[in-house]
């Protein structure tokens, strides 16, 4: 089901040097039991909505390990909005607000 509300990126997401856009999509999109590989991430979806600025956002992100190539797979959702997200990226795990995780993006691995 989770599949339906995956959104793909547009085309102005990502400059015409990184990866083929058809196959990404946001991390906030994705469920328990997704797997991929992190394309990018760009801390820009919403500025005054993650009570640090866009820049603070990001670097907290790259500290995370949510970095390009690192592998990930989404093991479980909060039950309320499903929010948070928890995952086991690279091998630690993480928790994660989806409107944070709206500014990863991410290729889902093909089944």
């Amino acid at each position: 089901m989770h599949d339906m509300l995956a959104e793909p990126i547009g085309a102005t997401a990502l400059d015409a040097t990184s990866v083929a856009t058809a196959d990404c999509v946001r991390l906030s999109t994705v469920g328990p039991g997704d797997r991929g590989e992190i394309v990018d991430v760009r801390a820009e979806s919403h500025p005054d909505g993650h009570g640090v600025d866009v820049h603070e956002l990001q670097r907290r992100l790259l500290e995370f390990g949510f970095v390009e190539g690192a592998r990930f797979e989404v093991l479980h959702e909060g039950a309320i909005w499903r929010d948070p997200i928890a995952i086991r990226l690279d091998d630690m795990r993480v928790a994660l607000r989806r409107r944070d995780a709206e500014d990863v993006w991410v290729r889902l691995d093909r089944t």
